[in-house]
């Protein structure tokens, strides 16, 4: 077989593949094996039909083109790897020669493919961020024992007028156009006034009203079959409950803790809150690192990569994330008061970052030869299904059924290769101070994964690789 590689721009090149007679062969083999197995000659078992037989029953046409069906994938993969051509997705397979004659000139083809840009890494010691200083305030922990002591609470009824900060018990009905939508009825919905979790509009309708008593407010619908449309709502309070907030001493501390004391829980929660502050601000020194990273690198993107992000993209958000709740895009849109052309700008961006980041990570993994160990990995596998809502076990079990281990590894390594770049760059803090990081802090291969992996549930750019 003999192959070139013609460069067409950055992020395309062009294969052309010459294979003689005799390399095909196996394919030619493996071809007539094929169709004895699939076709009945009356006179001869199945499986034993002689070659000549079925080049006269069935025409030796059809065994050729089988014979190109089986080897073009097979020499196409070895002309990339003898051109050492890192390819991305699948090939365009055209000019296809010699079918009709293979005996006498062998097979010609041509393929053209996506491949990765060239990528030229800034010093990274020329990196600097700024990200918030690590502090615990008294307001910090004041706000976080109000907040253990609203899960300790308890709720009374009560006999007045609902208030901000009162839970009421309401039955709704929304109209639009003057008619009530199959789903525009709920019944016996808890609602906490000021928590700004129903709809917009009920806490000025609610506050002031008493069970039994009912509002009508204009608002626009959140989800539903009705999401993003103009409605009369009426809201019913069938009851009006006033929260009971436990007493903050020590008696709470035992209640709610494995503490004796207020002042050990105190201690505990400044502990606890600077862990949180700490492992946000490493998080937000990764994001800020490789704002700044990809900031410094010029890349090209090859077009049908690009489009197919955004197409992967829109349909993750139309189809996985919209649908189960009944919106369409038009209603999502509407909501979010952008035009569809503000929203295909806004997710070409977001796919170009993505693939973006992965390009620079992984050459950054490369130069750096970066590895990940099994320990690595399942740490990482570990974190993954957490979020997933999955065991360990099931979340391995999915991820080598469907054969994504190679994307598990890539986001570990990527992670580590982000660490390094944070280890060599300069981060101080609001305050002036210099930061330091562990290279294998858990903040920067979140970080990585989540700028790579995005929706879902969103597939990676390699998925897409040959």
């Amino acid at each position: 077989m003999k192959s070139a590689v013609e460069t067409l721009n950055p992020t395309r090149v062009r294969l052309t593949v010459e294979v003689p007679f005799e390399e095909l062969k196996p394919s030619l083999d493996a071809a007539y094996k094929k169709i004895n197995q699939q076709v009945t000659v009356p006179g001869f078992r199945k499986g034993k039909i002689p070659n000549r037989v079925i080049d006269q029953r069935f025409g030796r046409a059809a065994v050729l083109e089988e014979t190109v069906n089986d080897a073009l994938p097979r020499f196409y993969t070895q002309a990339v790897d003898e051109n050492k051509v890192e390819v991305l997705g699948q090939p365009d397979i055209t000019d296809i020669k010699g079918v009709e004659d293979l005996d006498a000139n062998g097979l010609t083809f041509t393929a053209e493919v996506d491949v990765r840009p060239e990528i030229t890494l800034p010093d990274f010691a020329e990196i600097s961020v700024e990200v918030d200083a690590v502090a615990v305030t008294d307001e910090d922990i004041d706000k976080s024992l109000e907040q253990l002591r609203e899960r300790f609470s308890s709720v009374k009824d009560v006999e007045r007028a609902a208030a901000a900060g009162d839970i009421v018990v309401v039955d709704l009905e929304a109209k639009v156009d003057g008619e009530v939508p199959e789903d525009g009825t709920a019944t016996g919905v808890s609602y906490e006034i000021g928590s700004g979790r129903l709809l917009d509009g009920i806490d000025e309708a609610v506050i002031g009203l008493s069970a039994g008593e009912a509002k009508t407010f204009t608002t626009e619908l959140k989800g539903g079959s009705q999401a993003g449309k103009s409605s009369e709502v009426t809201v019913t309070v069938t009851a009006v409950q006033e929260k009971e907030l436990p007493e903050l001493d020590d008696e709470f501390a035992q209640l709610a803790s494995e503490f004796d004391t207020l002042e050990e829980l105190r201690a505990d929660s400044v502990k606890r809150l600077g862990r949180m502050k700490e492992f946000d601000q490493a998080t937000q020194a990764q994001e800020k690192v490789l704002d700044a990273l990809l900031a410094k690198i010029e890349i090209e993107f090859p077009e049908k990569l690009l489009k197919d992000e955004v197409e992967t993209r829109k349909h993750n958000l139309e189809h996985h994330q919209l649908q189960p709740m009944g919106q369409t895009l038009e209603s999502y849109l509407a909501a979010q008061g952008k035009t569809v052309e503000e929203f295909d700008a806004d997710t070409e961006e977001q796919a170009k970052k993505g693939i973006k980041t992965q390009f620079v990570l992984d050459e950054i993994v490369a130069k750096e030869e970066v590895g990940v160990d099994q320990q690595e990995l399942t740490e990482h596998l570990i974190r993954r299904a957490a979020g997933s809502g999955l065991t360990p076990d099931q979340f391995a079990q999915q991820i080598v059924s469907n054969q994504q281990v190679p994307l598990l590894v890539g986001e570990v390594a990527r992670g580590k290769a982000l660490a390094l770049v944070v280890e060599a760059a300069t981060v101080t803090d609001s305050n002036g101070e210099v930061v330091n990081f562990d290279e294998d802090d858990e903040a920067a291969e979140d970080t990585a994964a989540e700028a790579t992996t995005e929706a879902a549930a969103e597939e990676s750019t390699e998925s897409t690789e040959a």
